[in-house]
């Protein structure tokens, strides 16, 4: 019988992305910011397409059906014209936004003309897009499914169920300008920080703030608890006397947000007790309306497991108090929560649509989907550019003799990850100790703030003697606090609030990544690595071997491993 090849595209808004599965196995999938170097790219997917085919060994013609990880009309309709008979303000966002009205309506014809492409183009709803995402890669037959980010066609999050291979929508999240991931964006940019962007940098502030610390004779929660105020069952506004996002793009926050909480700050400038403040407020009423709404949806639908998508599934501080809070006997964090990650949900949602015999519900533990690159392709490379290297003949043992003696090491290995974290294919490493490690990869390696923390990658049968976490978490996006006497062992990757985004590694997982650990282990006695991603504050994650080498040469990083293949300064 012949195959069933679907193409994903999320083309339209931030983080475009495409995704190819063939008879319901996902094959290949890539971010357009890998290739045109803009961090959370909008431009159209092309050299992502292009990645994909190559991988698959496939030709335009050979796919079955593009997926869209939203319905266009749709926007349209309800985000645009609605808006704009009830209100005179979106008459004038909607005449601005013309030229992005003409480029969702003309879409399809767009695709097929750029890409060359006949056959049968569907829409998918942006938000079941992400349940699907979560759900069919978590190996849980049975969950509730549970979404949340900026905006889909006018929703801004899903809750749904799963059972058996089939998704069951049950709450609309609420509409917008009622959002927790707009919300989460205008206080970032508020702060100082790029919006849809630079939100896991305000979560890494908070910890260092209080929100119980008073702002005009209130609590800042106090304030964001009249920000972001809950309704009833999945139903929660936010106070438009807060915010102008609705009435204007790019505003962000009301007049009367700045006169309670003073002037913007000014990128680059000094973080002051108050920004560390609003930042933790911020995220403490985030997490107090997630698990509100979480604990209600437990007693309503008596489901044991939870799926989790969306950009607000990328929150690890959140996912950490969700595992913490014993709600669910375990969670599933799809890896590219975001946007990017919709293209993936679009293709489980063309085969479940086609033939259900096509997608069951397994456990999908390989995001390692982008770009590859054979050994002797770079060999030949090294060897034109005349940059001196050494084939290693252990590169576990090798990497971890030098990781030992401290040494800052970037490991380039196979398949690009799929989504905004680096799990040990394309990694800055260094042994989790001392302290002043993390300052040093922070000032002169990634070239940013002080305060962000970095992620330990541990073996994961050593993970509960580090960490007080009750699950696997291969991902990377689940936070836990760490267990009593850890943080003397490794500093360097335990945050201010003393908790830590873990990422457990198994052979299973990434086999390559796995034996490295090991060995580290087997000469240190510590199974843990300071784990993040290889790039530099703004850029995205390098791809290519061409970018890993020449941001190599632009830091601070010691040796730069790719493939068996050691590099030296």
């Amino acid at each position: 019988m012949k195959s069933y090849i679907v193409l994903g595209l999320n083309c339209i808004g931030h983080d475009t992305s495409a995704v190819i599965g063939v008879d319901g196995n996902v094959v290949a999938a890539c971010e357009q910011e890998r290739f045109d170097l803009n961090k959370h790219s909008r431009n159209f997917p092309i050299d992502a397409i292009n990645e994909c085919l190559k991988i698959s060994n496939l030709k335009i013609n050979d796919i079955d059906e593009i997926a869209l990880s939203a319905v266009n009309i749709d926007i349209i309709k309800n985000f645009y014209l609605k808006q704009a008979i009830s209100s005179n303000i979106r008459i004038g966002f909607m005449l601005n936004d013309l030229d992005r009205i003409k480029k969702l309506y003309f879409l399809e014809d767009y695709i097929r003309k750029t890409l060359g492409y006949k056959k049968k183009i569907n829409s998918y709803k942006h938000h079941l897009c992400h349940l699907s995402s979560a759900y069919y890669a978590s190996g849980f037959n049975e969950s509730l499914i549970f979404s949340n980010d900026g905006l889909g066609e006018i929703e801004t999050g899903m809750l749904g169920t799963g059972n058996n291979g089939r998704i069951n929508i049950v709450q609309k999240g609420p509409d917008y300008p009622n959002s927790l991931g707009l919300i989460y964006s205008a206080i970032t940019h508020y702060l100082g920080w790029k919006h849809h962007s630079d939100e896991g940098i305000v979560m890494g502030l908070a910890p260092f703030g209080d929100p119980y610390s008073k702002q005009k004779k209130k609590t800042y929660i106090d304030l964001f608890r009249d920000i972001i105020v809950k309704k009833n069952f999945y139903n929660f506004e936010i106070n438009k006397k807060w915010i102008s996002y609705h009435q204007q793009r790019n505003t962000w926050v009301s007049k009367y947000f700045v006169e309670i909480f003073g002037e913007p700050r000014k990128p680059y400038s000094r973080i002051l007790k108050k920004h560390k403040n609003i930042a933790a407020a911020l995220q403490l009423r985030l997490e107090e309306v997630v698990l509100e709404i979480l604990k209600e949806a437990k007693i309503k639908y008596k489901l044991k497991k939870l799926c989790i998508a969306g950009g607000v599934g990328l929150n690890c501080s959140l996912n950490g108090k969700i595992e913490e809070s014993k709600l669910f006997d375990e969670i599933f964090v799809q890896p590219a929560s975001g946007d990017a990650g919709a293209a993936l949900g679009a293709v489980y949602l063309a085969f479940a649509n086609q033939n259900n015999n096509y997608l069951k519900v397994k456990q999908r533990i390989n995001h390692y989907l982008g770009s590859r690159y054979e050994n002797a392709t770079i060999k030949k490379y090294l060897i034109k550019k005349k940059i001196k290297h050494i084939s290693s003949k252990n590169v576990y043992k090798d990497a971890a003799k030098l990781l030992k003696s401290g040494k800052i090491l970037a490991w380039f290995q196979g398949a690009s990850e799929f989504g905004p974290r680096a799990l040990g294919n394309r990694s800055i490493l260094s042994k989790p100790y001392p302290i002043k490690s993390k300052n040093f990869l922070n000032k002169k390696v990634k070239f940013r703030e002080a305060f962000r923390p970095f992620a330990p990658a541990v073996l994961e049968e050593k993970a509960h003697i580090y960490f007080k976490i009750n699950q696997k978490s291969p991902h990377m996006l689940i936070a836990s606090k760490i267990k009593k006497n850890v943080k003397k062992k490794i500093p360097a990757v335990v945050h201010v609030d003393e908790t830590a985004r873990i990422q457990t590694v198994s052979e299973n997982t990434n086999s390559k990544f796995y034996k490295l650990l090991k060995s580290f282990f087997e000469i240190t006695g510590c199974p843990v690595l300071l784990n993040t991603s290889f790039n530099i504050k703004g850029q995205p994650i390098v791809n290519s071997y061409q970018q890993a080498i020449e941001t190599f040469y632009r830091t601070k990083i010691d040796i730069l491993i790719l493939d068996d293949i050691i590099l030296l300064k």
